[in-house]
């Protein structure tokens, strides 16, 4: 087995309260911490693991103005509610706190000023920003949309494109807008203090790419996951001075005479709240917070999704650094992104499912959290995107929970209270063969884990239970109790399973702890951590020893393809059948076809195929483009409104087709003589309609 720190700090990002948590954001950052701190207090650690919600971005006051009410209202809402799913889904929190409270905007000002008075981590620059007149106030990034000038998507905010992801200034945004007025904002001056992340550039390509501090081995960069590193690299080239003030009434006030009227940017308070979230902890528990970190021995592990892996490995660090004395991150086990039924999870369309919404729906569904908990593991997005269907939730539901798990279990349990009244017999081996092999697996399965690799762990829990059901099957001691009820083999094959299930109920709790707690009441003792589980089977003592009394079988789980009670299967189609609704609602609506024309009407208009031969921009006019085509018996230039869908480069050479008898007409000075047919779509995006094959040119369409 590896050694293992004794002391950790582990901390999961804090998800914005402006919304309720869906299953993709369970799976990327909560989900697996709790695996790690489960795993780690079993293993006798000390562990404490923050979280709780950020309360001062700029969506959650976008929210606020479009519903009319205040940022308070929002955050007290969606705070509780979020809270409310963790707790229902065993997220074992040591505490969850919040970036409003009072101790953390007291730690936010107390951190700034430090790096204030040390000097050389802060510059005040004047620049121009966006201002919106009808609301009177600067626009935070997060308030202006525009086209993104890397990769052209129209709905790029201004601090980030999420198309391409690229990071962004306002300034650099294409045709910007205000989200608060939809109208074109003016700039203004204003005065804003700059972190200088730039200076930091080389300490953090060593921190990064060796694993060294001020070259002291801080820890070792093979354990990090390889898209945490290479997005990290990508970055380190380009660092830049980063804001950490804004012009907003909404935030923690910056603690300067001259700073009135400005708040932290949400970026740099918000991992500030992992520090405050451990101090109110410490207090509430008469602990010392600052042994966590900041002494050597303490381990600092985040958990996060691949949208903050910047923050957290590059900027979180370079702040911890420049303030002194805090521990900096061994390992940011970073997940990619959880996708819903084959598409990204969406809160316009209603698609994917909330945290709180499953529960609400799964209510009588018998185990729905460890059930859900488990599906997403079996799926977890740990080193690149992955997908939720409800087909297999109900796979690994009932072939893994069910029949191998829940069944090798409740088979064990039934032929002990059967056999031996549910005492655990005596055994005269010394350890099975079975047992060896269980323990070859639990060093895998600890392994896994310290690699933060769950879905791997977790096929681990359920290799072990297949070992249990395949050595139960070869003995099937059923069989010789017919004829020897005293046979010691028979005791001998239940003692050895006992021990197995004793076993699964300690390495199942880290990834399911609501069937933990179920399977040691049905064994009838209190949970055994994992370290004395792993000290008794290292010894050959028993984990249940002889003439131990357990209790009565339980169903660990109910099958959802049950003929006989097809609830937990209705379910399921419900939930798929909304999903079906939506696709339908979604398919574009084709505009009614138009009033029937005579066969003559149709004779009258001469279309032809076309090849166009020259494009160019019609000046001042954004949507206009010059064609000149080829019609075979002539040359004719048409005026066409594509230039938001076509590029001049792109047509040259394109065949089509021409209404070529349509009156001319002059449009922006330009004769314009017939017109391009093209098709539209519900998004009012044009495509050429042009022959399937090479057809020449001035064939006439019949």
């Amino acid at each position: 087995m590896p050694t293992i720190p004794n002391k950790y700090l582990v901390t999961s990002a804090l998800p914005y309260a402006n919304g309720a948590l869906h299953l993709g954001h369970f799976a990327g950052a909560y989900l697996p911490g709790d695996i790690y701190v489960r795993f780690l207090r079993s293993m006798g650690k000390d562990v404490v693991w923050v979280c709780g919600s950020d309360e001062h971005g700029a969506s959650i006051t976008i929210r606020a103005k479009k519903e009319g009410i205040e940022p308070q209202q929002i955050i007290d809402k969606y705070h509780e509610l979020n809270k409310d799913s963790f707790e229902k889904l065993g997220m074992s929190f040591d505490i969850y706190h919040r970036t409003s409270a009072k101790l953390h905007h007291e730690t936010a000002q107390e951190f700034f000023l430090h790096m204030q008075e040390k000097g050389g981590e802060f510059e005040v620059k004047e620049s121009e920003q966006y201002y919106d007149e009808e609301f009177d106030q600067f626009l935070a990034d997060r308030y202006i949309k525009g086209t993104c000038p890397k990769c052209s998507h129209d709905a790029a905010y201004g601090d980030q494109c999420e198309n391409c992801g690229s990071d962004l200034s306002p300034t650099e945004l294409i045709n910007p807008v205000s989200t608060l007025s939809e109208k074109t904002p003016s700039l203004r001056k204003t005065k804003h203090w700059f972190f200088k992340l730039d200076k930091h550039s080389d300490w953090l390509k060593d921190f990064i790419s060796k694993g060294t501090i001020d070259g002291k081995q801080h820890h070792d960069p093979k354990k990090w996951k390889k898209h945490v590193t290479g997005q990290c690299l990508s970055w380190l080239d380009d660092l830049r001075p980063r804001a950490i003030t804004r012009d907003l009434s909404w935030g923690i006030p910056v603690p300067l005479p001259e700073a009135e009227g400005k708040v932290f940017y949400v970026w740099f308070d918000a991992p500030i709240g992992y520090i405050s979230a451990t101090k109110q902890w410490a207090k509430d528990n008469g602990k010392d917070w600052e042994s966590y970190w900041k002494n050597e021995d303490s381990q600092l592990v985040h958990f996060i999704g691949k949208d903050n892996i910047v923050f957290h490995c590059i900027v979180f660090p370079a702040m911890l650094k420049a303030h002194g004395d805090y521990n900096l991150p061994v390992n940011v086990p970073a997940n990619q992104f959880l996708n819903f039924e084959g598409e990204k999870f969406s809160k316009s369309r209603n698609w994917g499912i909330e945290i709180h919404q499953y529960l609400e729906d799964f209510a009588s569904f018998e185990n729905k959290e460890d059930a859900l908990r488990y599906a997403l593991i079996r799926n977890m997005p740990e080193n690149k995107d992955s997908d939720f269907k409800w087909d297999e939730f109900v796979e690994f539901h009932d072939n893994e929970l069910v029949n191998n798990l829940g069944n090798f279990i409740n088979r064990v349990v039934v032929l002990t209270n059967k056999y031996y009244e549910g005492v655990v017999p005596e055994s005269d081996q010394k350890e099975a063969q079975v047992i060896t092999d269980v323990k070859e697996v639990m060093a895998q399965y600890e392994n896994d884990i310290l690699d933060f690799s769950f879905r791997s762990a977790v096929l681990k829990v359920m290799e072990i239970s297949s070992l249990g059901n395949t050595y139960l099957q070869d003995v099937s001691p059923w069989s010789i109790y017919k004829t020897e009820p005293d046979s010691q083999e028979v005791k001998n094959c239940l003692y050895n399973c006992l021990q197995i299930v004793g076993i699964l109920a300690s390495v199942v709790e880290p990834f399911l702890p609501f069937s933990a707690k179920k399977i040691n009441n049905i064994l009838q003792r209190e949970e055994m951590p994992l370290a004395d589980v792993i000290a008794k089977i290292s010894a050959q003592e028993a984990v249940l020893p002889t003439g131990h009394k357990i209790g009565e079988p339980q169903l660990l789980f109910a099958k959802i393809n049950d003929t006989k009670d097809t609830s937990r299967m209705d379910l399921i189609k419900r939930e798929k059948g909304k999903l079906l609704e939506i696709i339908e609602q979604s398919k574009p609506k084709q505009e009614a076809i138009k009033d029937t024309i005579s066969f003559d009407d149709f004779t009258k208009m001469d279309i032809r195929t076309a090849k166009i031969l020259t494009a160019k921009k019609v000046e001042k006019a954004d949507k206009l483009l010059e064609l000149t085509v080829d019609l075979g018996i002539e040359k004719r230039t048409v005026v066409s409104g594509i230039a938001k869908h076509y590029k001049p480069e792109e047509l040259i050479g394109k065949e089509v087709l021409l209404l070529a008898n349509l009156a001319p007409r002059k449009i922006r000075g330009v004769e314009s003589k017939g017109m391009i047919l093209m098709a539209e779509n519900e998004q009012g995006e044009l495509c050429l309609v042009s022959p399937n094959k090479p057809f020449g040119t001035g064939w006439v369409v019949r």
